[in-house]
């Protein structure tokens, strides 16, 4: 029996290398034993020492074999060298055994491989970095005990996230350090190793506390997709059980909450006949004065009023969503109901000041069809896009800013002057003619609308991400 070794535990070109020279000594899969690092070898074994060495190709296999095993070396499960290289060895002389799901070996490859990208998914959604003070610099340290080698082949995705901080992620087998330039592998550490807490950690508990919708809670489904064993190392895991015990009551105040019609007085204004924009309208305080005279479109008759945007005067960064929603509609001001909340969670954590921003809508009024005493929203059509650009325009003209963010399908029709799909165009910097860029992604309110929420957590890692594009733009413009 030929024992062959291998340094690491997650290394596929390792392993890649160490098969092709079995493959050319005509080493049969029952003929060898495979041991990671310093683990011993039995008492009949023989060293892999005696394997010719070879840097040219031995057979092919498919390029669909290559990518399975790249992913399948990252499983903890100590057979799967073992069960790569039978299959590896089956291919030399069969190659469309990948075709059959029915395959015993190929089937249980193709189960570990998507458990690789399980562990990678929830290393992306549960890592919680904790703020280190060194000589005056702020480091980010993290603790994440995956269930698999999985750390390597995530890290990337946190440098694309974290690029403008020092970060480090240590796990029981291995450790990664991001400097802002390279990203460093290192052994791995302890939980002991990490900050017990910081102020960081409120946060969390606060956005999960936001987020928290008692009238969807599945704890069956919820614990799926945030398994127990993650919970000791989430700072929002202690707000989970009084949440649960508290649900019932926290949907009856819900639905005590209900939007409402508004007051009558303001209901009253549809009667009101006055004359549009009947001052010239020579600055931004002009123009917020004079949208509540406006007649461009039918939608002034039911709202309660227009909603013009808000924010410094001579803000670098406007935002611009669809419409206000109900709760904007009461209170005369932009992104402040639930989809404005995880608007302001979703800046915070990309490391944008609010109070930075000038927010504001595509369309001024809230449309809607009443049912019962609710107020349901409805999307603006084309006509009222085009009536609203005129004080979208203005509020452009007055604040000046260089760049703009198209919050929705809506807002990215206003600006561009048509339809656009952001699949396509998001995280792509747009040039528009006043010499701004645009950049366009989702729009808050449609990620509280995933029932799904593997994909609703997909998705506001998407809009997380483009957010830390915006912000990364902004810091070139302020060393410009």
């Amino acid at each position: 029996m030929l024992s062959v070794r291998l340094e690491r535990p997650n290394d596929f070109e390792e392993w890649r290398g160490k098969a092709r020279r079995l493959l050319i000594a005509g080493m049969k899969p029952s003929q060898v034993v495979w041991r990671v690092g310093s683990e011993e070898s039995g008492l009949f074994e023989a060293g892999d020492d005696m394997l010719p060495n070879t840097d040219g190709p031995i057979g092919s296999v498919p390029r669909q074999f290559i990518e399975l095993a790249g992913d399948v070396i990252q499983h903890s499960d100590p057979q799967r060298f073992a069960l790569l290289y039978h299959l590896l060895w089956r291919l030399q002389d069969d190659r469309r055994i990948l075709d059959n799901a029915a395959d015993g070996v190929n089937s249980l490859l193709t189960r570990m491989a998507s458990g690789v990208h399980r562990d990678a998914h929830k290393m992306k959604a549960f890592v919680r970095f904790r703020a280190v003070h060194q000589n005056g610099d702020e480091r980010y340290i993290a603790w994440f005990e995956p269930e698999h080698f999985t750390l390597e082949s995530t890290a990337p995705f946190f440098t694309r996230r974290f690029a403008g901080m020092h970060w480090g992620i240590i796990t029981p087998y291995a450790s990664a350090l991001w400097d802002k330039e390279n990203l460093h592998f290192g052994p791995g550490g302890s939980k002991k190793d990490i900050p017990t807490e910081d102020a960081v950690e409120d946060d969390w508990r606060t956005y999960y506390g936001a987020i928290f919708n008692p009238a969807r809670l599945k704890v069956a489904m919820m614990k799926s997709e945030m398994p127990v064993k993650y919970w000791r190392n989430l700072p929002e895991a202690d707000r989970i059980a009084p949440l649960i015990r508290n649900a019932r009551q926290m949907e009856q105040d819900m639905i005590a909450r209900a939007t409402t019609q508004p007051p009558a007085r303001h209901m009253r204004q549809k009667a009101r006949v006055i004359e549009e924009e009947s001052q010239p309208i020579q600055s931004l305080a002009d123009a917020a004065v004079a949208i509540d005279n406006c007649r461009r479109c039918p939608l002034y008759e039911h709202a309660t009023q227009a909603v013009f945007g808000e924010g410094p005067k001579a803000a670098e960064v406007m935002f611009v969503g669809e419409q206000p929603g109900d709760q904007e509609d009461l209170a005369g001001r932009p992104f402040v109901g639930p989809a404005g909340q995880v608007f302001d969670d979703a800046i915070k954590n990309a490391g944008i000041d609010r109070s930075r921003l000038y927010v504001t809508n595509a369309v001024k009024h809230f449309k809607f069809i009443p049912r019962g005493k609710r107020r349901i929203h409805q999307k603006p059509n084309a006509g009222e896009i085009q009536a609203c650009r005129f004080w979208l325009n203005l509020e452009r003209e007055f604040v000046k800013p260089r760049i703009v963010v198209a919050l929705g399908a809506t807002a990215a029709q206003s600006l561009v002057g048509k339809a656009v799909s952001i699949s396509r165009m998001r995280g792509q910097p747009i040039d528009l003619a006043d010499g701004s860029v645009l950049y366009i992604t989702n729009h808050p309110s449609y990620l509280l609308r995933i029932p799904d929420p593997e994909t609703k957590a997909r998705e506001r890692q998407k809009f997380q991400e483009d957010l830390a594009l915006i912000h990364t733009h902004m810091q070139r413009l302020e060393k410009s």
